[in-house]
């Protein structure tokens, strides 16, 4: 199947060919070859925040919006120091963008960073081809027409599912941030695990007065505890995490330590699933994954729903789950599982994220339970 847009000059021609041979003709915004996993976000905004989460290591991101970038792109925005997306996709790139002081428009961007992007393709038509078939492995390029060639590479690409993505993307060594706001005499110090954080869940935690000693990702559990710090996180990030074997079993000591004063343990996204996985339970991939802010999350013991930002393509399968964890959301969409608490641990697990740039800010107060829980250990 070829779905085009007419009246394209082939000078500025771009495609994006799916594995199943849908091809989309379109024009070549930023030039360039990427291969990847092809999801879509349903974000109205956000979208710098999208290509900077390196949680999207390995995937080409079309947004259902239909006019993208609009108020350019600011420095303060990015999640991460780049680009993670492999190629992004939209119905119009905006060229001349309005709002507040735009430093740069996102075509503009786009090239500097050099990711590959395409517009003037029926994005409709490609997410709900998505939909119905689940992600799918695709190639957008304004460098090859050859679509055989394309497709056969396509065919020998590696798949989502057990790829370890995250020593792509996490720091090469430690570091700190400091703790904003009113000085604290002993502010409470925290171990985040570097899985691909996004700049927003280190800015929410020092924005509460919190001391934060950021760790690359295989960093062991004893190198950890040897810090003495008041709790960890356990950040986003991509790919499938069951080949992080190396990964689960230091989660595992971290929530099977000292029984008479546990550790807080806060997993967000991916982390949310390593913990699943330390705790006993299983994984599975999505068809077509969580992407967008605009996620509802139903609390199973009081109905509250909350509306969050998500973005991963595997989830906590339910019925793997031991006793002793309880299952305490529910996405509303697929009844997937959004958080569950482990007994007797002072354990918080979500799949959504509570930092939410740029929104919604229904689940910021994660943070808080969570750091109560730290308080509470001292």
């Amino acid at each position: 199947m070829v779905l085009s847009t007419p009246n394209r000059p082939h000078a500025d021609e771009a495609l994006l060919l799916l594995e199943d041979g849908t091809l989309f003709r379109g024009r070549a915004v930023s030039p360039g070859t990427r291969f990847g996993e092809v999801v879509f976000n349903t974000s109205m905004t956000g979208y710098q925040e999208v290509l900077t989460d390196p949680s999207y290591r390995g995937q080409i991101v079309v947004m259902t919006q239909p006019h993208v970038g609009n108020y350019g792109t600011r420095e303060i925005n990015a999640e991460s120091a780049r680009p993670w997306v492999e190629g992004f996709v939209a119905r119009r790139f905006t060229e001349q963008p309005s709002g507040l002081d735009p430093e740069e428009s996102l075509p503009a961007y786009l090239q500097r960073w050099q990711v590959p992007a395409i517009d003037g393709i029926d994005t409709r038509a490609l997410v709900r081809r998505l939909r119905e078939h689940g992600a799918l492995r695709g190639v957008v390029t304004s460098e090859r027409t050859d679509v055989d060639a394309l497709t056969a590479e396509l065919a020998n690409f590696p798949t989502m599912e057990g790829r370890a993505l995250v020593d792509e993307v996490t720091c090469e060594a430690p570091y700190d941030v400091a703790a904003e706001g009113e000085p604290n005499g002993d502010p409470l110090h925290l171990a985040v695990y570097d899985f691909g954080v996004k700049q927003n869940i280190l800015r929410s935690l020092a924005g509460r007065g919190v001391r934060l000693t950021v760790l690359p990702a295989r960093t062991p559990a004893a190198d950890c505890l040897a810090l003495g710090v008041d709790g960890v996180v356990l950040s986003n990030g991509p790919g499938d995490p069951q080949p992080l074997e190396s990964i689960v079993e230091a989660v595992r000591e971290l929530i099977d330590g000292e029984a008479a004063k546990p550790l807080p343990v806060l997993g967000i996204c991916l982390g949310h699933q390593l913990l699943g996985l330390a705790a006993g339970g299983d994984t599975f991939k999505l068809k077509f994954g969580h992407h967008g802010g605009n996620q509802p999350v139903r609390e199973v013991a009081s109905g509250r729903v909350a509306i969050t930002s998500q973005n991963h393509g595997f989830a906590v399968a339910p019925d793997s789950l031991p006793d002793g964890c309880e299952v305490t959301e529910l996405n509303l969409n697929d009844g997937t599982v959004e958080a569950f608490r482990l007994a007797g641990r002072p354990v918080l697990s979500v799949q959504y994220h509570p930092e939410a740039a740029p929104g919604p800010h229904d689940a910021a107060p994660v943070f808080d339970r969570f750091l109560d829980l730290c308080r509470e250990r001292r």
